[in-house]
């Protein structure tokens, strides 16, 4: 009698392969992404410098409007002080923060479905353009994506009575508390607690959960919300923001159209600061089919989360559609539930014969591999050579960089434009002797190394400089000109 397929080493190490090729996948994409593609720093990215370097940890000298993403700027802030203002630095906080977003998710995933589909979906999800730049990008952009997967996952820990489940509950209240410093947040709250009061199972694991225990978790929480609820006494509308009311009401009709480019615009696809759609037509097909499992299968805890997030957010985005990666969780898990049809549906076909089961796999791994390969691709190619997309990072601050570690250049004055001031004025702090200028002064004089950006260059006429530091990946090539004060 031959062989059994689950006899075969191949068929048992399945998961091991699994599993190792969704880590060396997930490190070498955000690595990749985060040092090279697309490599320079947006204007966002160095806003969220600043603000970061603004935070103050004086109460006569704090602003309100710094506990907007208060968690994130933190560990950015550690991170610029431990290492300094470099490209690494600023995106080494969500690079980070990716790497736990992708294991959260494979844990979320394997958790709610089965380990087939756990491995394809977290494979599928972590080579998306939209995971990928959020996971690199030097913004707070990431932190909706981990705040949301987390708290899913420590929440079914709880739910499941997992070990530690006390310190658990912990982690659940820390994150939810942490998470209300960001916005759109209090509606991925209000949607787990509103799933837990409707769905009759959820509610009899609450009723039995341990009063002290939730008693101290939520003592934890409410000291960790203490400087939100100190600047929402000074500026009450900070709330609003943490809300997502915008100040004016835009447009609606235009805000509906931009948030379905985002997901449907296959026919004429558009870059920018990110590419649309977010996700390509074999991923959608698979988030339809997922949507139609979800109307199927009403009755699930699971069911409830996501009919929850998509009642309460929709509203959200439709007039702060910039605000789509909130969406990403529940596109994730509609995504593994579609998955989930097709396979029931093959393994329905022989559902006695392993080999055609093991043999139906092979159609659905091309089909994943390509999809796979395609997004890789056109994140890659898009944010490295498509013009409307690379314009929008630039590697002024590697080259400035390079410069101020020459160790022969004395004093150094920084004359850049008003835009970037408070940029560099972050780089200077953390420079020796370097100090930065919105126009030339007689305290520049007295510099020995004169640097001038292409930006503050432009409308006025300085003389020959010694040197011309160029970029090749900017259409501006020219980014900074160097002098030499004294010398000609």
């Amino acid at each position: 009698m031959g062989k059994q397929i689950s006899e075969y080493t191949l068929y048992r190490l399945r998961y091991v392969i699994g599993y190792t090729l969704i880590a060396a996948t997930i490190i070498t994409m955000i690595i990749v992404a985060g040092l090279f593609i697309p490599g320079g720093l947006s204007r966002n990215e160095m806003s969220s410098v600043v603000t970061s370097d603004a935070l103050s940890f004086s109460l006569s000298s704090f602003d309100p409007q710094t506990v907007i993403n208060l968690p994130y700027h933190l560990l950015q802030r550690f991170s610029i002080d431990l290492f300094g203002v470099s490209t690494t630095s600023i995106k080494l906080p969500s690079l980070l923060l990716g790497l736990l977003s992708a294991l959260g998710m494979l844990l979320l995933l394997r958790m709610w479905f089965s380990g087939n589909v756990a491995v394809l979906t977290t494979i599928l999800v972590i080579t998306t353009g939209q995971f990928l730049f959020v996971a690199q990008s030097g913004t707070p952009s990431i932190v909706y994506i981990f705040w949301t997967i987390w708290l899913l996952v420590a929440a079914l820990m709880v739910s499941r009575r997992a070990r530690l489940s006390g310190v658990w509950k912990v982690v659940l209240f820390c994150l939810a508390a942490l998470s209300l410093y960001t916005p759109l947040s209090p509606y991925i709250l209000v949607a787990l607690a509103s799933s837990a009061l409707l769905h009759p199972h959820l509610r009899y694991i609450i009723r039995r959960l341990s009063k002290v225990k939730v008693g101290l978790a939520m003592l934890c929480a409410l000291i960790l919300l203490v400087p939100l609820g100190y600047a929402l006494l000074l500026n009450p509308s900070i709330g609003l923001t943490l809300l997502g009311v915008p100040s004016s009401m835009p447009n609606l009709g235009d805000s509906i159209l931009q948030l379905l480019r985002q997901y449907f615009s296959f026919a004429s696809p558009s870059s920018g600061m990110l590419m649309t759609p977010i996700y390509g037509l074999g991923s959608s097909i698979l988030i339809i089919l997922g949507l139609f499992r979800l109307f199927t299968t009403k009755y699930t805890a699971r069911s409830y989360i996501i009919a929850a997030w998509i009642i309460l957010l929709t509203p959200v985005l439709i007039v702060n559609p910039s605000y789509i990666s909130v969406t990403f969780v529940p596109v994730i898990l509609l995504m593994a539930m579609g998955i989930t049809i097709l396979l029931a549906r093959w393994y329905r076909l022989f559902p006695r014969n392993p080999y055609a089961r093991f043999a139906g796999l092979v159609p659905l791994a091309v089909l994943i591999g390509g999809m796979v390969f395609s997004g890789v691709d056109r994140y890659m190619y898009g944010y490295m050579y498509d013009p409307q997309t690379a314009n929008n990072f630039s590697h002024d601050l590697q080259l400035a960089n390079k410069e101020l570690k020459d160790t022969g250049r004395g004093n150094t004055a920084f004359v850049v434009g008003k835009d970037e001031a408070d940029f560099y004025s972050v780089v200077a702090h953390r420079g020796e002797n370097v100090f930065v200028a919105t126009e030339l002064s007689p305290q520049i004089s007295r510099s020995s190394t004169l640097i001038i950006s292409h930006e503050a260059m432009q409308g006025h006429k300085y003389p020959v400089p010694e040197r011309i530091v160029t970029d090749e990946t900017s259409h501006a090539a020219d980014r900074f000109y160097i002098y030499k004060i004294g010398q000609k």
